[in-house]
C-alpha cells in the first residue's frame, strides 16, 4: 500500500533553473523563427502583390493594345467592305446596261433576217446578190458577233459580281468575328478584382487545338483585305472594258445600219431608174406597135387594091385570046398585057413578103412588150420589197448607247 502512494522524484534546484532557462531559450528561438516567417511572409505577400499588380497591369495594357489592333482591322475591313459593296452596286448597273444592250440587239437582228427573207421573194433577174444583200449579210454577222460578245461579257460580269459578293461575305464574317472579339476583350478590360461576376473557371488556361498564332490572325484579315482589293480592281477593269465594248458595239451596229440603209437607198434609186427606162421603152414599143399595125393595114389594103388591076389585065388577056385567026397576034398590046400581069404579080408578091415581115416585126414587138411589162412588174415587185417592206420596217430600228 505504501508503495502505491510513493511520492514522485524531486528535481534539484539547479535542474529547475536549467529547465526554466531552456524554456526561455526555446521560446525565444520559436518567437524569432515566427518573426522571421512573418517578415518573410509579409515580404512575399508584398512582392507577389506587386508582381500580380504589374502582371495584371501588363495584361490590361495588352488587352488595350489588342483592342486597338482589332479596332484598326475593323476600320480597315469596314472600309474595304464599303468599297466592295459600292463597287458591286455599280457593277450591277453595268450588268443592267449589258442586259438592255443585249435585248436591244434582238430586234435589229430579226429585222435584218426578215429583210433577207423578203428579198428572196424578188423574181427573175432582180434576184441578184447585190450590195444590199451583201451589207445585210454583213449586218447579220455584225449583230450576231455583238450578241455573242455581249453574252460573254455578261457572263464575266455575273461571275465578277459573285466574286465581289464572296469577298464581301468574307469581310462581313471577319468583321462579325472581330466585333465579337472586341466585345469580349472590352468586357475583359472592364473586369477588376472587385467585379462581382469574376469567378474561377476550370481548364481556363488550357490552349485548345483551334487556337492560331497572332501572325496567322493578322494574315487572315490581310488576305481578306487583299482579296477584296483584287476583286474590286478586277471589277473596275471589267467596268472599263464594258464601257468600251458598249460604245464600240453601238458604233459598229450604227455604222453597219447606215451602210445597209445607204445601200437600200442606192438600190431603190437604181431599180426605180431602171423601171423608168423600161417604162419609156415600153411606151416607145407600144407606139411602134401602133405604127406597125397601121403599116400592116396599109400593106393589106395595097394588096387588096391590086385585085382590080389583076382582074382587068387578066380579063383583057382572056378577051384577046378570042381574037380570030390572024388577029390572034402577039402584038405590043399583048406583050404589055403579059408584062403587066407579071409586074402586078411580082408587086403583089413583094407586098405579101413585106406584109409577112411586118407581121413578124409586130410579133417581135408584142413579145418585147410582154417582156418589158414583165420586167417592169419585176422591178415594181423589187421596189415594193425594198422600199415598202424592208426600208419601212427598218425605220423602227433604234440603236442606243447603253
Amino acid at each position: 500500500m505504501s508503495r502505491l502512494f510513493q511520492a514522485p522524484p524531486k528535481f534539484h534546484p539547479s535542474e529547475w533553473h536549467v529547465a526554466n532557462k531552456m524554456q526561455c531559450a526555446s521560446t525565444e528561438s520559436q518567437k524569432s523563427s515566427s518573426e522571421r516567417m512573418i517578415a518573410e511572409s509579409q515580404r512575399l505577400v508584398d512582392e507577389i502583390e506587386k508582381t500580380t499588380q504589374k502582371t495584371q497591369s501588363d495584361v490590361n495594357k495588352k488587352i488595350e493594345q489588342r483592342l486597338e489592333e482589332i479596332k484598326f482591322w475593323r476600320k480597315e475591313l469596314d472600309n474595304k467592305l464599303e468599297q466592295i459593296i459600292n463597287e458591286t452596286e455599280v457593277l450591277l448597273t453595268f450588268k443592267t446596261r449589258l442586259e438592255k444592250a443585249l435585248e436591244s440587239c434582238k430586234e435589229p437582228l430579226v429585222i435584218a433576217q426578215k429583210c433577207l427573207l423578203n428579198r428572196q421573194r424578188r423574181v427573175g433577174i432582180d434576184l441578184v446578190h447585190d450590195e444590199v444583200e451583201q451589207e445585210l449579210v454583213k449586218e447579220v454577222e455584225v449583230l450576231q458577233g455583238v450578241i455573242a460578245l455581249l453574252e460573254r461579257t455578261l457572263e464575266q460580269t455575273i461571275e465578277q459580281i459573285r466574286l465581289n459578293r464572296s469577298a464581301k461575305y468574307n469581310l462581313e464574317m471577319d468583321l462579325k468575328d472581330k466585333f465579337t472579339a472586341s466585345k469580349i476583350d472590352s468586357y475583359c478590360a472592364s473586369l477588376t478584382n472587385n467585379t462581382p461576376d469574376v469567378r474561377y473557371a476550370d481548364n481556363a488556361v488550357k490552349i485548345e487545338g483551334n487556337f492560331i498564332s497572332p501572325e496567322d490572325w493578322t494574315d487572315f484579315s490581310n488576305i481578306n483585305v487583299e482579296k477584296a482589293d483584287k476583286q474590286r480592281n478586277n471589277s473596275l477593269s471589267l467596268r472599263a472594258m464594258i464601257d468600251s465594248i458598249l460604245s464600240q458595239t453601238a458604233n459598229d451596229m450604227h455604222k453597219q445600219y447606215e451602210m445597209v440603209n445607204v445601200a437600200f437607198r442606192n438600190r431603190v434609186k437604181e431599180v426605180r431608174d431602171a423601171k423608168h427606162k423600161l417604162e419609156i421603152l415600153l411606151a416607145s414599143v407600144m407606139d411602134e406597135t401602133a405604127l406597125q399595125e397601121k403599116n400592116i393595114a396599109a400593106l393589106k389594103k395595097a394588096i387588096a387594091d391590086k385585085e382590080g388591076p389583076v382582074k382587068v389585065v387578066q380579063t383583057r388577056l382572056e378577051a384577046r385570046n378570042h381574037r380570030p385567026n390572024v388577029e390572034l397576034c402577039y402584038d405590043t398590046v399583048q406583050y404589055k398585057l403579059i408584062s403587066e400581069v407579071q409586074e402586078i404579080t411580082n408587086n403583089i408578091q413583094r407586098l405579101k413578103d413585106t406584109l409577112a415581115q411586118a407581121e413578124t416585126e409586130l410579133k417581135g414587138l408584142s413579145r418585147r412588150q410582154l417582156s418589158l411589162e414583165e420586167e417592169i412588174q419585176v422591178k415594181a415587185n423589187t421596189l415594193y420589197i425594198d422600199e415598202v417592206l424592208c426600208m419601212q420596217m427598218r425605220e423602227s430600228v433604234c440603236i442606243n448607247n447603253f
